[in-house]
């Protein structure tokens, strides 16, 4: 159980209590319109096969399968002003999503790091927010849309690529070029703390390891997102203090997000010997991308209709055997039952690119 001072400064928002918060919410943008964010979601199930032409692009349609077929669990908010100040007592609002460990999909390995850090399921599960609700008092918040509010996230690609879909209502563009103006549409001033970072000499690593290195002290625990996003917001006001003078060069770092966007920022495809691989370290693509994608020790199958050469496969189960080639696993794979139910999930994205037949599994 968190500290009272813990929940004082973190508010929890459930099913019941979401709309008198977002109405708080709303009176607070005017006053502090600098919103430091973080998300929670389970992890990462699917990897995009196929050749890319920057790990940039691959690292998009990483993002883009795994946010399509996943739901966020928690969504961490906390505001502040142009100074770093935050509002008095309560400073940051920890949405809980509804989220089924029966029925929805997930990476055992984040729902155990996640449960280890406090979150529990059951209760997401009985008294969640429904996203589709939240989306709708997202867009008319004063939150979003506006060119006078701040969104600061840390490497927060995947944060935002959850906060489109709940928004949109519509998986995420297949094109990166696309999902970078939707962001601008919703999201116009966003600065990302890891990019910022590379600019910053001496900062590396995560979130934590930046703030022990900028001395700033979190208040609750590590991987919710309350917690993360209030962490989030001390650290950028500290290092924006510590590395740019207080001034934040918008022209150099404003809508970037941390290994997205432009190519120049990226590392090309070489090819070599008929293989291609990425500059970037140990990102081989192309007709080796499936063992080197992180699946090649599970069973999968295909989901993808992969209409340009390109393909999406979904981990099912740990396997001691070697890896299928995912054009035959879905033949070879015996479902489970919770793989049947991962698979039913993706008919909804059909219009995306993914395989129509997966609606027959039953």
């Amino acid at each position: 159980m968190p500290s009272p001072s813990e929940r004082a400064i973190i508010r929890e928002v459930w099913a019941d209590n979401l709309e008198q918060e977002m109405v708080l919410l709303r009176e607070l943008i005017d006053y502090y319109p600098y919103l430091s964010m973080d998300t929670e979601f389970p992890g990462v199930v699917a990897r995009p096969i196929g050749t890319f032409r920057t790990s940039a692009d691959y690292q998009y349609q990483t993002l883009r399968c795994n946010v399509d077929l996943l739901k966020m669990i928690q969504l961490g908010v906390t505001f502040a002003d142009e100074d770093g100040n935050v509002p008095k007592d309560t400073c940051t609002w920890q949405f809980n999503f509804k989220f089924s460990l029966d029925d929805d999909m997930y990476a055992p390995d984040a729902i155990e790091l996640l449960a280890k850090s406090g979150i529990n399921f059951q209760r997401h599960e009985e008294y969640g927010i429904d996203v589709h609700h939240f989306g709708e008092l997202l867009v008319s918040s004063g939150f979003v849309l506006f060119e006078d509010v701040k969104w600061i996230s840390f490497h927060g690609g995947y944060d935002f690529g959850y906060l489109l879909k709940i928004l949109t209502c519509s998986p995420l563009p297949a094109l990166e070029d696309d999902f970078f103006e939707l962001l601008k549409t919703f999201f116009p001033c966003i600065y990302d703390i890891k990019f910022l970072m590379k600019s910053c000499k001496n900062l590396k690593g995560g979130l934590q390891e930046l703030a022990n290195d900028l001395e700033v002290v979190r208040i609750g625990p590590q991987h919710q997102a309350g917690s993360d996003s209030l962490l989030t917001c001390s650290a950028f006001f500290k290092m924006r203090q510590i590395f740019f003078d207080d001034i934040i060069d918008d022209s150099k770092y404003l809508g970037y997000l941390y290994g997205l966007g432009s190519a120049k920022n990226n590392s090309f495809l070489i090819k070599r010997n008929g293989v291609q691989f990425s500059s970037e370290a140990g990102n081989l693509l192309n007709k080796n991308s499936f063992k080197y994608s992180g699946l090649a020790n599970k069973k999968t199958i295909d989901i993808s209709a992969a209409p340009s050469g390109r393909g999406v496969v979904l981990a099912t189960k740990k396997s001691s055997v070697p890896a299928f080639k995912p054009s035959k696993a879905i033949n070879k794979v015996t479902l489970t039952k919770g793989v049947r139910k991962s698979a039913r999930s993706v008919a909804g994205l059909t219009r995306s690119g993914y395989r129509a037949d997966l609606r027959k599994v039953k």
